[in-house]
């Protein structure tokens, strides 16, 4: 590898501007740990009871975030739409953490590969497809119907579950730790984290498991849109352009080129253009002024003369 490909993998770790993998993971810590705050006040107000404050903080707190399966509840808190993939059951490290560690295993390599736009609008369609999975189960599927107004979704696993599926697609032959044994294959890291993922879940919790199913399935549906030359993201990084330039002075203004705002308002010349100097050039120069005079000569071929004196042509 050279230096600067070094260079290029050390900015996508630390440096690199409008790095989305970090921005993503800095809003999840950061939601994380403000409602750990708020948790720890609740456990304080209720010392001698910790279930009572733990049932208080999950309904009057995380409730305002979740995403109830329950129409008529989501009327109430459509916000909870957006979110609810950034908070986490019961706000559990154990929950959290994970999430985030394969979050920034497959999002890496994702954003290596095709930039820094992908991982949040990849990470937003998977959440937006587990959620919507989740609506319908509750309100479809029999079984779930009656727990419905009970059931709420909240977590990154969605969101995680399709960054983990497109990566996979995109770089299917990525290989990492090559110095063992030629690398370990990303498909292997892949079979990894979805065990590790379904494990943990009941098999009776058949709401959670279409939720991540249908997450993955978004995965798939974005990349195979993506191969086809649809790229769904384009239009969300737009949004997400324009709604920073609203508090960017330095925006070029409505009309205005960029290069009118940056390089053509310079009062000196970007580079001075300096003539190829042979004896042909000279002896043409000489012929005009012998024909025309020495004033009808331009300022490039009064500098081939004053060159020629010098340089003793």
């Amino acid at each position: 590898m050279n230096y600067q490909q070094q260079e290029y993998r050390k900015k996508i770790l630390y440096g690199r501007s409008n790095n989305d993998l970090l921005l993503l993971m800095a809003i999840c810590l950061i939601v994380f740990v403000g409602l750990a705050f708020v948790k720890a006040l609740w456990y304080f107000n209720n010392t001698d009871n910790k279930v009572l404050a733990k049932a208080l903080f999950n309904t009057n707190v995380l409730g305002l975030f979740a995403l109830p399966a329950d129409a008529g509840q989501l009327m109430n808190k459509p916000w909870t739409i957006l979110t609810s993939m950034f908070i986490h059951e019961n706000n559990d490290v154990w929950k959290v953490f994970p999430n985030m560690f394969w979050l920034w295993s497959f999002g890496y390599i994702l954003q290596d590969l095709t930039g820094g736009k992908k991982v949040i609008p990849v990470f937003i369609y998977g959440a937006l497809g587990g959620s919507l999975a989740f609506i319908l189960a509750y309100n479809v599927i029999p079984s779930l119907h009656t727990l419905r107004s009970d059931a709420t979704l909240g977590g990154a696993s969605c969101g995680v579950m399709a960054v983990a599926v497109v990566t996979t697609f995109i770089a299917s032959n990525y290989r990492l730790f090559p110095m063992i044994g030629g690398g370990i294959p990303l498909w292997a890291i892949t079979a990894l984290y979805l065990i590790t993922s379904f494990a943990t879940i009941s098999v009776s919790d058949t709401g959670t498991l279409i939720t991540l199913a249908a997450a993955g399935f978004t995965g798939i549906l974005f990349f195979f849109s993506f191969r086809r030359g649809y790229d769904w993201s384009e239009w969300m990084n737009n949004f997400f352009d324009w709604v920073n330039n609203l508090f960017n002075p330095d925006k070029p203004k409505k009309g205005e080129q960029l290069k009118d705002e940056l390089f053509y308002r310079s009062s000196s010349e970007p580079y001075t253009k300096t003539p190829k100097l042979t004896q042909e050039r000279v002896d043409t120069v000489l012929d005009k002024i012998s024909q025309q005079g020495y004033k009808s000569l331009t300022d490039e071929e009064k500098e081939i003369l004053k060159r020629a004196s010098k340089e003793d042509i």
